[in-house]
């Protein structure tokens, strides 16, 4: 006899199911309160150069000071989605492009605020014929996986640029590391890129820029990345999920005044494994500038070119999914945000010559290590 298990009872049956919440139906989840009355919240993240934001956070006491008890969750990227979706844990960092289509499937997460922009590129060889977005029509693009960030970011330059994705370029899976090896070696005729892959292969001088998610209009001022929750954790805990927001913003804000020393706190925290040099380099790259309204108008430009080039269903409803996932919380406004200062250390800015500096470390260090990106990962996105 055939037994039908729920998605859940399914997921709880993986060997990430300690990660999800015991004792209470998703749904029903009221934040446990610390005998010193903070309220505790779980984050979950990677480890991966742009989630430098929550790693501050944490460090900096900005959780603690918004009266939130932050407990650390490492979660593999292909969990990601599921766990957060199912409350394993409450909140994290994610990029826009890879949400959207999962929530139209169905998944419960609510996005909150922008945090950074940037972090995509179309990338080719620097003394190569492909100079222009045109020039890739008929030509093979590597991608890090079919439907993560960078393969959605091509797609959608090349869309707008009168190039159809499916039937006029051949994609190549490359794992992110191996991408500039495969341009090397006329495998491909450019590559899809994230931080810190992109900013690596400039500073060795394997390619140039052909599309950049944070230079090229229309996309200069959209949003990677946002804050991402738990749909029913945010119901039952808003005032906790307004905190956590304001802190994980604080330490957006401490990021792009200090992305040098935010860099070696990731490092030497053990959030992640880069190079110091590498690492402050692409943070340096990113603007992490963070916005209420840049997070809501992300959602619109990302949905509107991945209905027009078929990732997203056509008659999917933009205005509607933008108001039933984007939460914005009283008094956590672009108002607020420009009141919240922070500091500016002496070493925490990039210095001028800082290109010559990650050239140095990868000469000296040899083989770069390389911090998984906030684009990389496989995506379950299939068109």
């Amino acid at each position: 006899m055939a037994i039908r298990i729920s998605r859940k009872q399914f997921l709880l049956s993986l060997p990430f199911a300690s990660l999800l919440p015991q004792g209470c139906e998703r749904g029903t989840e009221v934040a446990e309160i610390t005998p010193e009355g903070l309220t505790k919240i779980k984050v979950g993240y990677m480890g991966i150069t742009c989630e430098a934001p929550i790693f501050v956070a944490m460090e900096k006491g900005f959780f603690a000071e918004e009266g939130i008890a932050a407990e650390k969750v490492k979660v593999e990227w292909t969990q990601f989605k599921d766990v957060l979706g199912l409350g394993g844990f409450h909140l994290g960092q994610q990029p826009v492009m890879m949400f959207l289509k999962p929530i139209e499937e169905g998944l419960d997460v609510k996005m909150t605020a922008g945090v950074h922009k940037g972090c995509l590129r179309i990338q080719a060889s620097p003394d190569g014929p492909i100079s222009t977005v045109e020039d890739l029509r008929g030509k093979r693009i590597g991608v890090p996986g079919m439907g993560t960030p960078p393969f959605i970011f091509a797609n959608r330059v090349l869309g707008r640029n009168k190039i159809d994705p499916r039937t006029e370029i051949e994609w190549r899976v490359f794992p992110s590391g191996e991408l500039g090896l495969a341009l090397d070696k006329g495998e491909v005729d450019a590559v899809a890129t994230s931080e810190p892959i992109g900013s690596l292969l400039l500073a060795e001088g394997k390619v140039k820029n052909i599309a950049d998610l944070g230079v090229d209009m229309p996309y200069a001022e959209e949003y990677c990345c946002s804050i991402m929750m738990n749909g029913k954790f945010v119901e039952t805990n808003r005032a906790a999920c307004a905190a956590a927001t304001r802190a994980i913003l604080k330490g957006a804000k401490w990021v792009e005044a200090n992305p040098r020393a935010a860099a070696r706190l990731s490092i030497e925290k053990g959030y992640l494994a880069s190079h110091p040099e590498l690492n402050a380099q692409a943070l340096g790259d990113l603007p992490f500038v963070p916005s209420i309204s840049g997070g809501r108008d992300a959602i619109r430009a990302a949905a509107e070119d991945m209905k027009e080039i078929g990732i997203l269903s056509p008659a999917m409803d933009i205005a509607e999914v933008t108001e039933r996932i984007y939460v914005e919380f009283e008094g956590v406004t672009d108002e607020w945000l420009a009141t919240v200062e922070v500091p500016s250390l002496a070493d925490g800015q990039l210095p001028d010559d800082q290109w010559q500096r990650v050239a140095r470390e990868l000469v000296v260090e040899g083989a770069p290590l390389f911090a998984k990106s906030c684009c990389s990962a496989p995506s379950p996105i299939v068109r």
